[in-house]
């Protein structure tokens, strides 16, 4: 058996939770945030079979995608502050998978 957590962005939320659940897999979904551009993520656990855990990659690559977004970073020079933009990626899943050594439903 496995554990799966994968953050997704929060755009790409109700889609993949509805296909996860559509496929008949168990989620628990967690609000959360990224600590570099500060915006609102979701991370799903997973538990699973081993044999489930590429059809639960395959449904996380399917729904939740890769975007480019633009950000303003802060730029000092002598004398004056401003902002330079500039676009990063952002979207698509972190996906950590885990043994579980034990499981049990009380």
């Amino acid at each position: 058996m496995k554990m799966i957590l994968a953050v997704v962005q929060a755009d790409d939320a109700n889609k993949t939770m509805q296909a996860l659940t559509d496929a008949g897999y168990r989620v628990t979904r967690i609000a959360t945030q990224g600590g570099w551009l500060r915006r609102e993520n979701v991370t799903f656990l997973l538990g699973v079979p081993d044999e489930s855990v590429d059809d639960v990659l395959s449904i996380l690559k399917q729904t939740a995608r890769r975007r480019t977004s633009f950000i303003n970073v802060p730029r000092e020079s002598p004398g004056t502050l401003s902002a330079q933009v500039i676009d990063v990626e952002v979207g698509g899943a972190t996906v950590f998978v885990l043994n579980v050594e034990r499981f049990e439903t009380l």
